[in-house]
């Protein structure tokens, strides 16, 4: 080996060093900006380092391409600066599914353009054929990013809610024999893709990539909305083991790096969300979960919303209980997000904390639409992090709190849970309903996406406050001295 190619393995060792970093920052909100900065630095040394190693095969050929690669890298690079700036909170599950997208549909290009000229990519000599392994490699990064970019377009038009083609709604898609047709055709897949590995013909090839898109759409459109912090991470983590496999075909140690750290802590934390939902991490993967059921469900909890009575108040008596109590617990939901309430909620925080009230922030693993989704909101409204608590962590301090305030939540709050006939029964909730007080503001008294009704509403000990949550806290804000 020679000493450039020494400095290149010593390179892509310390990225990956950045990599693990990242990962490890970004498991706390405190440290989530260094966890960030890691990722940048990693990612900046792979991509000059890669460069650099290209150059060094053949520099003529080299200097021909790369006014491509850097215009690419200034036209990418400009879009995702532009859609990061300007991207809301309550969007940015969609966009985490976009990414996913772009990685499944970036491996698939690459492993084409593989298929097409591995001599490009140093794989083989020009007109030798593609050695046994890679062909392997190259239909297992092929199928799985083909089906993590369909099926990540399938996820971001259910997670934006505003297209009115039925695959893109929040509802499940389900029809007769679906689970015989995905087992079928996941078998065509690996058929066709073992055909590729045999003949290495485009045919197979092309048929495989065909059906991996199509099992990618079937797998994602059986699963509902409430389902989709779930489905996100499970998207994480395809995207990585696909980009880990275009890495042992291109003989790329940096990109089958990181594409294993994704896939494996992608998969990971599918695994955690499954438990906080109490679902089956095979079911997830499998596209498993959704139904007739949650319609039915959904349904019958609204015709039961529209005959029971429930208390309501308004934001002056809620801030005239919240300054008079305690100790206090604010619970964020999805509602919190869509009003843009997270700087208001702050401002209304330091104000009971000014006044001797000890306040909490109580934060469930699958609330809003993907995994932290409420940690980086009130990361952005600059919440001291010592004041966010995680369910397991918070739990047993429900039944000693004066008021428990509920912004948005549903599902995560929703006592059924605790029933052992419920269709949610052991799923992990926040134990609001422990509370001594318990006021809980939402725009009207629809269902959760589990489609049940939620018991805590009608709790004596409960208080609703209906509209939109930033108009309510600023009221609370005013009414609070």
């Amino acid at each position: 080996m020679s000493l450039g190619m020494n400095v290149v393995v010593l390179l892509y060792l310390v990225a990956s060093i950045c990599f693990i970093q990242a990962l490890k920052g970004l498991s706390h909100p405190a440290t989530s900006r260094i966890g960030n900065a890691f990722g940048m630095i990693g990612m900046t040394i792979a991509v000059v380092t890669t460069a650099v190693l290209i150059v060094m095969h053949d520099w003529r050929e080299a200097a021909a391409g790369m006014g491509w690669v850097l215009s690419a890298l200034v036209v990418g690079g400009a879009a995702g600066s532009i859609m990061a700036k300007r991207v809301e909170m309550t969007k940015m599950p969609e966009l985490v599914a976009f990414m996913h997208s772009m990685i499944g549909l970036a491996a698939v290009f690459i492993a084409i353009a593989c298929v097409a000229e591995p001599w490009a990519f140093h794989i083989v000599d020009k007109d030798q054929p593609i050695p046994f392994g890679n062909r392997i490699e190259l239909f297992i990064g092929t199928a799985i990013g083909a089906g993590t970019f369909s099926g990540s377009v399938i996820a971001f038009g259910k997670l934006s809610g505003k297209y009115k083609f039925r695959l893109f709604q929040g509802a499940p898609v389900v029809f007769r024999g679906q689970h015989m047709l995905n087992l079928t055709l996941g078998i065509a897949t690996l058929a066709f893709g073992a055909a590729f590995v045999v003949t290495q013909d485009w045919a197979p090839f092309l048929a495989m990539l065909a059906l991996a898109l199509a099992l990618g759409v079937l797998t994602i459109i059986p699963i509902g909305g409430a389902d989709m912090p779930v489905v996100v991470s499970m998207l994480n983590s395809y995207s990585g083991w696909a980009a880990a496999g275009i890495g042992f075909s291109l003989n790329n140690s940096m990109l089958i790096i990181a594409g294993s750290l994704v896939g494996s802590s992608g998969a990971i934390l599918s695994y955690i969300m499954c438990k906080a939902m109490n679902r089956s991490f095979f079911n997830v993967v499998l596209g498993g979960f959704g139904g007739e059921a949650g319609a039915m469900l959904a349904a019958a909890g609204a015709a039961a919303q529209q005959q029971r009575p429930v208390k309501s108040a308004s934001a002056d008596d809620a801030a005239f209980m919240l300054a008079n109590a305690e100790t206090v617990i604010i619970v964020p939901g999805y509602g919190l997000a869509v009003a843009r309430a997270q700087h208001p909620l702050k401002e209304l925080a330091d104000k009971l904390i000014a006044r001797g009230v000890s306040v909490k922030y109580a934060i469930h693993p699958v609330a809003g639409r993907m995994p932290g989704h409420m940690n980086v909101l009130l990361a952005e409204a600059e919440v001291p992090y010592e004041q966010v608590f995680e369910m397991e962590d918070i739990n047993s301090e429900f039944g000693d709190t004066d008021v428990v305030l509920v912004l948005g939540a549903n599902d995560v709050v929703n006592p059924a849970a605790k029933d052992p006939k419920s269709t949610i029964a052991g799923m992990p909730i926040l134990e609001v309903y422990k509370a001594r007080q318990v006021i809980v503001n939402k725009r009207s008294m629809a269902s959760g996406y589990a489609g049940l009704d939620n018991e805590l509403f009608y709790m004596d000990r409960t208080m609703m406050v209906f509209g939109d949550a930033k108009k309510v806290v600023e009221d609370m804000v005013k009414a609070v001295h």
